[in-house]
């Protein structure tokens, strides 16, 4: 999914689709917040669910994301106490953590003083 943003937003497209699971939609809805995406629809019926995220541009046609990088992988999972919770591109971007109330930004994991998995940095 990520990928598919990043190459969506390489290429100027108005969105993206791809298919349904919750834990995108947690993902995404994060990213709608602190406006990496301007906006996403559930689309499809109960057997084929579709995400559609519309992506946000710069005035100049830039992409709003400069950068995403997956950090938990199949092969290896990183995790991180709430201590060792660092901001990423110094305030600019955001970390998205998998915790044990949810899924969370850097930011809201810091002041929640949880830790948890790593899912990728944005900036």
């Amino acid at each position: 999914m990520l990928i598919s943003i990043k190459n969506g937003q390489a290429v100027q497209k108005e969105s993206v689709t791809f298919p349904y699971s919750k834990l995108k939609m947690e993902i995404l809805k994060i990213l709608t917040d602190e406006k990496f995406v301007k906006d996403v629809q559930k689309r499809g019926k109960k057997g084929k669910k579709l995400i559609e995220v519309f992506l946000e541009y710069k005035e100049n046609g830039q992409p709003k994301i400069k950068g995403i990088e997956r950090v938990s992988k199949l092969s290896r999972r990183v995790y991180l106490p709430a201590k060792k919770i660092t901001s990423v591109a110094q305030g600019r971007g955001l970390m998205i953590i998998s915790t044990p109330k949810g899924i969370l930004t850097d930011k809201l994991a810091r002041k929640e003083n949880v830790g948890g998995e790593v899912i990728c940095k944005i900036w």
